[in-house]
């Protein structure tokens, strides 16, 4: 019997001046463990006239995670940090109760033909670290844990996973693994997992109960103890999850919380130019008219 639970396929999203696939949240499903977004960016070739130029943006309540498969992105933020980031390396930023952050295209890649692909996450904070000071944590690639047998090679990129322990300062149990198929084998991870999982497949297919799975589909694990299923040689799939927060969470433009309240101050504040500055860097990314007038939108609360 299948144990995928639900599939959700990337739609389309606009992000300024980038279109990117966003695979949470949905409406059937608005969060797996911590896991409250994701957005697969690219693959997408860039002329030497286009760049990535997302400006100053306020987050509150989360961490967000971003992970390169090709391109550099150039991060600046209130705390001062400016730090590329390439591809197989990890950007953490933790916002609490307030930070500010640019994404942009680094300077010496701006007159020349580039790509760009990978992954933003945002993961929930817990609700007695919402309000915690923010901070940025950058780890290479080489620092992550990785290991291979006859049949893949795996990463961990964020979380615990067996005796693995990635060096992201996480804040709550979650995991967040890579597999590298290099031959047809079957994966077999229940025991070893926790809490909510998800699949989602970047490169090949993989096979549950017989149906086969293909890339930008995002599926849902009914028994994350039950998490079994062949893969192609030659597949890369990452695999996610974790613990669920107790608390409800909501979520409005770029602010997390357990609290409509403070998403309201978070608003206010924004609007009123009452968040930090990042160095440097004087735009400003407005609330966009649609989403002001957007209700808060709410994560399940399975209790």
């Amino acid at each position: 019997m299948s144990n995928v639970g639900l599939i959700l396929e990337e739609k389309a999203a606009d992000i300024g001046n980038f279109l990117v696939g966003r695979l949470l949240p949905f409406r059937q499903k608005r969060h797996v463990g911590p896991f409250v977004f994701i957005d697969h960016m690219g693959p997408t070739k860039l002329k030497d006239y286009q760049n990535l130029d997302v400006g100053p943006h306020p987050h509150i309540g989360l961490s967000t995670l971003t992970y390169l498969f090709e391109g550099s992105i150039m991060h600046c933020d209130s705390l001062g940090t400016k730090m590329e980031i390439k591809p197989g390396a990890v950007n953490w930023m933790t916002a609490g109760k307030g930070v500010v952050h640019s994404e942009r295209t680094p300077e010496y890649l701006r007159t020349t033909d580039k790509t760009l692909h990978g992954l933003q996450i945002w993961i929930a904070l817990p609700k007695e670290l919402e309000e915690i000071e923010p901070s940025f944590t950058h780890v290479e690639a080489e620092k992550l844990p990785n290991w291979s047998d006859h049949n893949a090679d795996y990463r961990l990129i964020a979380g615990k996973f067996k005796e693995y322990t990635s060096a992201v300062p996480v804040y709550s149990p979650l995991y967040f693994i890579e597999i590298k198929a290099k031959n047809d084998f079957k994966v077999s991870l229940g025991e070893d997992l926790y809490g909510e999982s998800a699949l989602y497949v970047l490169e090949g297919s993989i096979k549950d109960d017989g149906e086969t799975y293909g890339t930008k589909q995002l599926l849902i694990a009914k028994d994350t103890k039950l998490c079994e299923f062949e893969i192609a040689a030659g597949s890369t799939v990452y695999i996610f999850g974790g613990e669920e927060l107790p608390e409800e969470h909501f979520i409005f433009w770029n602010f997390v919380s357990s609290s409509k309240e403070r998403i309201e101050k978070a608003k206010e504040d924004w609007i009123n130019h009452r968040f930090p500055k990042v160095p440097g860097d004087d735009d400003y990314v407005p609330i966009p008219e649609a989403q002001q007038k957007s209700k808060l939108k709410g994560k399940e609360n399975k209790k």
